[in-house]
């Protein structure tokens, strides 16, 4: 019987091996790497900042024949930052406050910081202009002064940063979405569960 004959022998193509490698040490990094972080996370035990509202209150809530509104308020919104080991950041702050879908006043706050592990109160002197109400609306603000409560919404959002060691900087979106109920009297109310942290 005659002998198979066999062809010259083939040999692995070096770049094949280099990819190989490659991929291996790239494998090995993304390891590491979340080992490393999942180890400082353990350590660090970071914490979320937050905005809350602390307390707000009306002074002036009028309503005329001409159908215009004006009000008179102060919101108190708290920056917290609960990390004991680093500061924390906040940036593009801005808040929209409402009446029944009507814009009352804008809320901002220029970029801050905050120490670790305490809190700074932002104080919002709020006075409206004269609003034009629609008759609709306008029906709403009698409904306000008949009642002497008035329902006001907080809608915005503010950014945050802040460091985790060596793990590096951490970045999140803190939205605030808050219905408050506040007597015409002036009497201040410190509103339950009013912060980002119940999102």
């Amino acid at each position: 019987m005659p002998k198979p004959v066999l062809g010259p022998e083939r040999r692995t193509n070096p770049l094949i091996w280099c990819v190989a490698l490659l991929c291996t040490f790239i494998t090995l990094a993304v390891i590491i790497t979340g080992l490393v972080v999942f180890i400082g996370y353990m350590i660090v035990r970071p914490k979320v900042p937050q905005m809350s509202v602390t307390r707000a209150n009306v002074d002036t809530f009028a309503y005329d024949m001409s159908n215009l509104l004006s009000i008179k308020a102060l919101i108190v919104i708290n920056a917290e930052n609960g990390n004991v080991k680093t500061h924390a950041s906040f940036y593009e702050t801005i808040y929209t406050l409402y009446f029944h879908d009507v814009k009352v006043a804008y809320l901002r706050a220029d970029p801050f910081d905050v120490p670790k592990n305490s809190s700074i109160p932002l104080y919002y002197p709020v006075e409206s202009t004269s609003i034009a109400l629609t008759t609709e609306e306008g029906a709403n603000a009698e409904v306000v002064l008949n009642q002497k409560l008035v329902v006001l919404d907080l809608k915005g959002s503010s950014r945050t940063r802040w460091r985790l060691g060596f793990i590096g900087s951490v970045k999140f979106w803190l939205h605030l979405n808050c219905k408050l109920k506040l007597p015409l009297n002036g009497s201040t109310i410190y509103p339950p569960k009013c912060s980002t942290r119940s999102r």
